[in-house]
């Protein structure tokens, strides 16, 4: 099953010239910071190669020269299986990004199968899981760094890719919130789906702030410790009042308080 997403067509043999330090089909057998040791083939490798430096150098500043070195294959041999750079950099993307939206669709949906009402933290929980997930292998810790770069990349570069892997999924969690919410308008639905994300991103991508503000007191490797911190912090978030109803009270206070 493959939840909606077209099959690549098998690809013919590449021409002569373009295989470079590799013949078609092939496979072998490596450890590596993209998978676990176990049999490899020459597009995935290709795309663990391009995931560490585009993670690394950003869009801009990596080339299919870099991208070839690390995975040992000539830029003719790129070409063919993705067309170009950008073409390259897309399929990189999506191959994580798609996964940890399926992943966020089927939770929720398994929220609404277990026939409770849907409460703010399972939520959080149900999106923030998968991504946290994939943190605790080292090719998921290099797309969350890409990840977080994605957002600083111009806009025709980074807009289509991130509509296409999370609008679908971001969307239904946004109805699910309004459905726990009630007393927040779609407007401070998204505005908190948008912080969420934000702070999910910082706390994933391994700036190692954490450690140099709290060292020995707070583990960010921990992934129990992890989820428990910002779960808790995003449903308390999540659950404030509407920002209207805070202005609205204020005056009130004031007076009473003069």
């Amino acid at each position: 099953m493959n939840d909606g997403i077209p099959e690549e067509p098998e690809l013919p043999a590449p021409p002569d010239g373009a295989a470079g330090t590799r013949a078609r089909p092939a496979q072998r057998r490596r450890s590596g910071p993209g998978r676990p040791e176990g049999v490899s083939n020459v597009r995935d490798d290709i795309l663990d190669a391009a995931e560490i430096e585009f993670a690394n150098l950003g869009y801009a500043g990596t080339s299919l020269r870099n991208v070839a070195d690390r995975a040992e294959v000539t830029q003719a041999l790129i070409n063919y299986y993705f067309g170009s750079k950008y073409g390259l950099f897309e399929q990189v993307f999506l191959r994580r990004g798609r996964k940890i939206s399926e992943e966020r669709i089927q939770n929720l949906e398994a929220l609404r199968r277990s026939g409770r009402p849907l409460d703010v933290e399972s939520i959080v929980r149900a999106f923030l899981t998968p991504t946290l997930s994939m943190r605790e292998t080292a090719a998921g810790r290099t797309f969350m760094r890409l990840q977080a770069r994605l957002h600083t990349e111009p806009p025709e570069i980074s807009y289509k890719l991130r509509n296409e892997a999370y609008d679908v999924s971001t969307r239904a969690f946004g109805a699910a919130l309004r459905e726990a919410l009630p007393h927040l308008s779609e407007k401070d639905v998204y505005w908190r789906i948008t912080l969420l994300i934000g702070a999910y991103m910082y706390a994933f991508s391994d700036t190692h702030r954490l450690e140099e503000l709290a060292p020995g007191v707070c583990n960010p490797n921990d992934t129990e410790e992890m989820l428990a911190a910002i779960s808790s912090f995003v449903t308390g978030g999540m659950m404030a009042p509407a920002p209207e109803a805070r202005a609205a009270e204020s005056p009130a206070k004031g007076r009473r308080k003069g």
